[in-house]
């Protein structure tokens, strides 16, 4: 007789509150002005199916602030922007929103605070992803990006230069813990946030991974490619034994042989909307045979909402 099949949806998963928050925004603004082409610096969040949807209600995404007409509506997204984007927009009379997730915002002051004491600012993250980029261009002359802890320890900075660091929010926490190892063991006078950087959703989704991953021995994280903290959690149920796959779409699915699989764990990114896991659970039942899911409650997570952003405001 043949095992029979399970699937588990893990929780927490799914929208984070700065993601819900910037989504909210693009929906108020449109249902606000409607007829009114509302322009989207960059992708609102980094996922395909939301901004799919955000474009087919009439929001239009571009990657320059040039690109916007004058005198237009401009939504920042959730990651933040440099104040030279800022700048930029207020010399083109746009009238723009500012969607930065507050945990974000928080990083953009403590390097302002950091900077303002003449330090030189560490910024650990990806050095192309769009929040470190608004990060670092709070102080672009003070602040140095670090990938790798191998940059870390290569990092020159004169003697008499104090030292601080902040984090991108959306990296993993053990990726974090040995950056920060080797910047305590090279400056010993470290100066650090007063809380972490790293925001509670991604320590809580991949907290919630890790659970799935050494019950399941299957694991797909549904989020799109460029999602950083989708990646960080493919790499968690990875590194704590399962077979971890990331699902941008539900095509996908059909090359994944999943037919033959007992045991399937599912979860997503802060990014990725409720209704594409909703597609993925119907897909797997329908034609993978799988039963309705079980959920595991693997981190108790508060609810936390944040206001949105005035929708008139000007730039």
């Amino acid at each position: 007789m043949s095992a029979r099949k399970r699937l588990v949806v893990v929780e927490p998963h799914g929208f984070c509150s700065g993601v819900a928050r910037a989504v909210q925004t693009a929906e108020a603004l449109l249902a606000r002005f409607p007829g009114e082409t509302v322009y989207g610096l960059n992708q609102i969040v980094h996922n395909q199916q939301v901004v799919a949807r955000l474009t087919g209600l009439g929001m239009r995404f571009v990657k320059s602030v040039d690109e916007v007409p004058e005198g237009a509506r401009l939504l920042f997204s959730a990651h933040g922007v440099a104040p030279a984007v800022v700048a930029r927009a207020a010399a083109r009379h746009l009238r723009a929103i500012d969607a930065t997730c507050p945990f974000v915002s928080k990083v953009h002051a403590e390097v302002r605070r950091f900077a303002a004491q003449g330090a030189c600012v560490v910024c650990i993250g990806h050095r192309r992803h769009e929040e470190v980029i608004g990060v670092a261009g709070e102080a672009s002359e003070q602040v140095r990006i670090v990938e790798s802890a191998a940059e870390a320890e290569a990092l020159a900075v004169p003697p008499d230069v104090p030292v601080a660091v902040v984090t991108q929010t959306t990296l993993g926490g053990e990726q974090v813990d040995a950056f920060m190892a080797v910047l305590r063991r090279r400056f010993p006078a470290l100066r650090v946030p007063a809380a972490t950087d790293v925001c509670y959703a991604t320590r809580n989704r991949q907290q919630a991974v890790k659970a799935l991953a050494e019950r399941c021995a299957r694991v797909l994280v549904l989020g799109s490619a460029n999602s950083s903290n989708s990646q960080r959690l493919v790499e968690t149920a990875r590194a704590a034994g399962a077979e971890a796959e990331l699902v941008s779409t539900l095509e996908q699915l059909d090359g994944l042989g999943l037919k033959a699989a007992c045991e399937v764990g599912l979860t997503s990114g802060a990014s990725t909307p409720e209704s594409f896991l909703d597609a993925v659970v119907a897909r797997l039942r329908e034609r993978d045979g799988f039963p309705a899911p079980e959920m595991l409650a693997a981190v108790e997570e508060d609810s936390l909402v944040f206001r949105l952003p005035a929708l008139d405001a000007d730039c």
